[in-house]
């Protein structure tokens, strides 16, 4: 059986792999990893997110379309889509601690979440930090963000859904085109498209910036706007390279329904 010292400098070692035990302030290091963990739990106890709900359902877009899926929905956004399905979330919710809502993900025992809004990043380093606790607990963590605040400083393991807004949204000048840069191949690019104009500056975005060597580009249609068989047939016309989609979950059950 090993000793309490010995269990904590077992534990030292473990996170500090490069300091050998020999040739440390045994004192000093037990000190710095027992401050660095009490910080963490503390962090993660008393870090407040404003949440809109919890709830586990099929994920209705995306690649992961069809899977079991825990959506954490966080209140506040700070854009107005015209085509807006979720302004419930701009400022309706409960404050819950981090660990709170992880004890709650994992009632429902399903290792892929999705962070969603509103928009997630307007509480950014609380957001953050959620995320890289789920990625700590082996969860497969999905983002779902407007494309107005900043991804640079999401943990990797995360992937990243982001919109770029089209004119017919209304909010295409705040469009924050250096989060480009940060895309990894793993992510995935939504357009949301309402009209032909929608559509033809959506591709002269993808040119410019060449978006289809960057990553997984989705396009859907503004529900109730654009049929999609006409939308369909133009991405056909022009052989682009594009996944199109379509929010299953608002077939399966009404689109005003909540919490699915």
């Amino acid at each position: 059986m090993m000793s309490h010292l010995q269990k904590t400098l077992y534990l030292v070692k473990k996170c500090e792999p490069n300091i050998g035990i020999a040739s440390f302030d045994v004192k000093l290091s037990i000190s710095n990893f027992v401050h660095n963990l009490f910080r963490k739990r503390i962090e993660i106890e008393l870090f407040m997110l404003k949440v809109n709900e919890i709830y586990y359902s099929i994920q209705g877009e995306s690649t992961a379309t069809g899977l079991p899926c825990v959506f954490v929905r966080l209140t506040y956004c700070n854009l107005r889509c015209a085509y807006c399905d979720t302004e419930y979330a701009f400022y309706d919710g409960k404050d819950m601690a981090i660990s709170e809502i992880i004890n709650e993900v994992k009632r429902y025992d399903c290792k892929l979440v999705e962070i969603t809004g509103g928009e997630p990043l307007v509480q950014m380093d609380e957001c953050l930090l959620l995320m890289k606790q789920l990625c700590d607990e082996n969860f497969e963590v999905l983002i779902e963000t407007g494309g107005s605040l900043s991804i640079q400083n999401i943990d990797p393991r995360v992937k990243i859904i982001m919109d770029l807004k089209c004119p017919s949204s209304g909010m295409d000048k705040k469009n924050l085109y250096e989060n480009i840069d940060y895309l990894k191949p793993t992510d995935e690019l939504k357009f949301v498209i309402g009209n032909r104009e929608d559509y033809e500056w959506t591709k002269e975005i993808i040119t410019k910036y060449s978006l289809d060597k960057k990553c997984e580009i989705l396009f859907s249609v503004v529900f109730g706007k654009l049929e999609p068989v006409q939308f369909v047939n133009w991405i056909l016309e022009d052989k682009l390279k594009v996944r199109f989609q379509l929010q299953m979950h608002k077939f399966i059950w009404h689109p005003e329904t909540k919490g699915v």
